[in-house]
């Protein structure tokens, strides 16, 4: 058992942790302000090979897997969460699972694009109707005359308004049971008949957008389709296993920058004549959050390792999801409380970390659905 990291996850993540120092903390506050990202930094993170980690080599990524994707996203979310949503959804939610279920004219078509940042990926599975319960989804896709006929809304699609290509699922066996009639999609954002609809006004994370999406009569062909046809589900279950460790390490970057700013502001910060970082009660709060951390990544990793080895990682994806998020949250509190009145204004970037880290608990999978697939598993054992 090796806990070093090797020669090349050192390169990258210290070339993830410059370009989060130099180019996205600076723009954060602007981000969290102006509800987008600036696009600026859409190339620098190309040229640094941020959209293609999951992507073979062949097709012009960087093939680093999900442990160095994990590596970088904890540093990218330590300074911006609204960007490092932003690659994670790319690289976990389209990237990977077009590279493990598209067919080679697909993965010729659109790897390339997506490596190189020409398109950016969005992932499209819940709707008004089905958040946790995912299978009850509504929308509908009929065949017609060889064609495809798309219908319906999608909601809570990050990255809605800059993706160029959407993976989205819809129902195509309306008799089929549950999960059994679901097909996923490949749409591109040009495609006749498919339109963003309203972003939404988010509490947090306010510079990743977040948007519906609408199906009008949208026609397209059966090579769309990724995998096989009403065998969309098991697709959305795998890839959400390396969502959920992409919200993991997200968690542990915007914790790891609480317990950062906890610490700075506990050693400027006076009372009774000394730092409040010499009194007990801000002492343990620093322990506590540290531990969890290191727990909370240490858990994100192994969950990496074994999808990068191609083990199952159901419960151990679940398991870094729920303990890395409540960890976020956790530290987020205590962040808030250690720096008093001051934090609870936006004179400091505290009260972005506390309203950014509240989603984690939610998305991917919220923290009671990650207790019932850990539950379950445990329960089959």
């Amino acid at each position: 058992m090796d806990f070093a990291l090797t020669e090349e996850q050192t390169l990258v993540r210290d070339m993830a942790r410059e370009f989060a120092t130099k180019e996205l903390l600076p723009r954060a506050t602007r981000h969290d302000r102006d509800g987008k990202l600036d696009a600026a930094l859409f190339p620098m993170m190309a040229e640094l090979g941020l959209w293609g980690l999951t992507v073979p080599e062949e097709y012009g990524g960087t093939a680093l897997g999900n442990l160095a994707l994990a590596i970088v996203l904890e540093e990218l979310n330590w300074a911006c969460a609204a960007t490092g949503v932003t690659v994670s959804v790319h690289n976990s939610l389209m990237c990977a699972p077009l590279v493990k279920f598209g067919s080679d004219e697909q993965k010729s078509t659109w790897l390339p694009k997506l490596a190189s940042g020409e398109v950016i990926g969005a992932y499209s599975l819940s709707e008004a109707s089905s958040g946790s319960d995912a299978a009850s989804l509504r929308a509908s896709a009929e065949l017609d005359g060889g064609e495809w006929v798309l219908n319906g809304t999608k909601l809570w699609v990050t990255t809605g308004n800059e993706a160029g290509l959407f993976l989205v699922y819809v129902r195509t066996d309306s008799e089929a049971p549950n999960a059994r009639g679901i097909s996923a999609f490949l749409v591109p954002r040009d495609t006749p008949g498919f339109s963003i609809g309203k972003s939404e006004k988010k509490t947090g994370l306010r510079g990743s957008s977040t948007t519906e999406l609408i199906l009008e009569n949208v026609r397209l062909p059966e090579s769309t389709i990724l995998g096989e046809v009403n065998r969309g589900f098991p697709i959305a279950m795998d890839t959400l296993d390396g969502g959920r460790i992409g919200i993991g390490a997200q968690s542990v970057g915007i914790g790891r920058a609480c317990l950062d700013a906890s610490i700075k502001y506990s050693n400027e910060r006076e009372q009774f004549q000394r730092p409040i970082g010499h009194f007990q009660a801000i002492q343990w709060k620093l322990a506590d959050m540290s531990s969890r951390l290191d727990a909370a990544r240490l858990m994100v990793r192994r969950a990496a390792w074994l999808r990068d080895r191609r083990e199952p990682c159901n419960r151990e994806a679940a398991q870094a999801k729920l303990l890395a998020s409540t960890t976020a949250n956790y530290c987020a509190d205590e962040c808030l409380q250690i720096h008093g009145g001051a934090g609870y204004t936006d004179d400091f970037h505290v009260e972005r970390l506390f309203r950014d880290a509240r989603i984690t608990e939610i998305y991917e999978g919220a923290t009671d659905i990650q207790r019932i697939v850990i539950a379950r598993s445990l329960l089959k054992a």
